[in-house]
């Protein structure tokens, strides 16, 4: 059956067709319940898998509800201790940042397309897709580097390293991509192709820049470029706040 599967010919990385229902406004303190409740048994050291079903089936979501829920939860010590690592625009100055780059730029991509972009309870923004072993340059890829170019300029950083997932396909297309936007803003950046990003980073002694909840959980210190870009070159998104107490 698989010779016979139809290639992705997708132009954007949207929102679904039932977004607009799914987290209408009269969604949003729906959700946000449910991202309290899951959030509470996570705190008390419940499972993840049964703890979602529970919560999904007590609000009865349906499965692209319930993987935003799942997205936005944290525990309250996760909570905190993401928060306590999290910098500020004026403290990167001068300093290099380690980028998550799938993980940026699918995000982006998905705001630009309008699809919906989700306020977690960390702070940090995410979509609800993510990658899976494949990735398609979509009409807006390039205008999310460019945004990305102007955004990282604010930092001051002195330099940016992107790290891409090797096993995902299309990744030394992407690479390409991103030196050559670099070299037309000569911008201090560089691409490495990594196995798996997450340990790596997880592990660096230098700022973050990502919404992966896992890497969040052990760096060093991270920055929200996202809440950045939504406020200076982002309008009228799909955002969907979650975020609770």
């Amino acid at each position: 059956m698989g010779g016979n599967r139809l290639p992705d010919k997708r132009s954007h990385h949207g929102k679904h067709p039932r977004d607009d229902v799914l987290f209408a406004p009269d969604q949003t303190e729906h959700l946000r319940q449910a991202v309290a409740n899951l959030s509470w048994l996570l705190s008390r050291g419940y499972a993840e898998k049964s703890s979602l079903k529970l919560v999904g089936d007590r609000y009865a979501l349906c499965q692209r509800q319930r993987t935003a829920v799942m997205r936005c939860a944290c525990s309250d010590s996760e909570r905190a201790n993401r928060r306590s690592r999290r910098l500020t625009l004026e403290a990167l100055a001068h300093r290099p940042l380690l980028l998550d780059g799938y993980n940026i730029i699918t995000t982006l991509e998905t705001a630009l397309a309008g699809g919906v972009i989700l306020t977690a309870r960390d702070g940090a923004f995410r979509d609800i897709a993510g990658i899976h072993g494949t990735y398609r340059k979509v009409e807006e890829t390039v205008p999310a580097l460019e945004i990305l170019a102007r955004a990282l300029a604010r930092t001051h950083a002195d330099n940016c390293l992107w790290y891409l997932d090797r096993p995902v396909s299309k990744s030394g297309r992407l690479k390409t991509l991103i030196l050559q936007i670099a070299r037309d803003g000569r911008l201090p950046w560089d691409v490495e192709l990594v196995a798996n990003p997450d340990p790596i980073l997880a592990c660096a002694p230098h700022t973050v820049v990502t919404s992966d909840s896992i890497i969040l959980n052990d760096c060093k210190s991270w920055y929200n470029l996202m809440d950045q870009i939504i406020a200076d070159h982002l309008e009228n998104i799909f955002l969907v706040d979650l975020s609770t107490s």
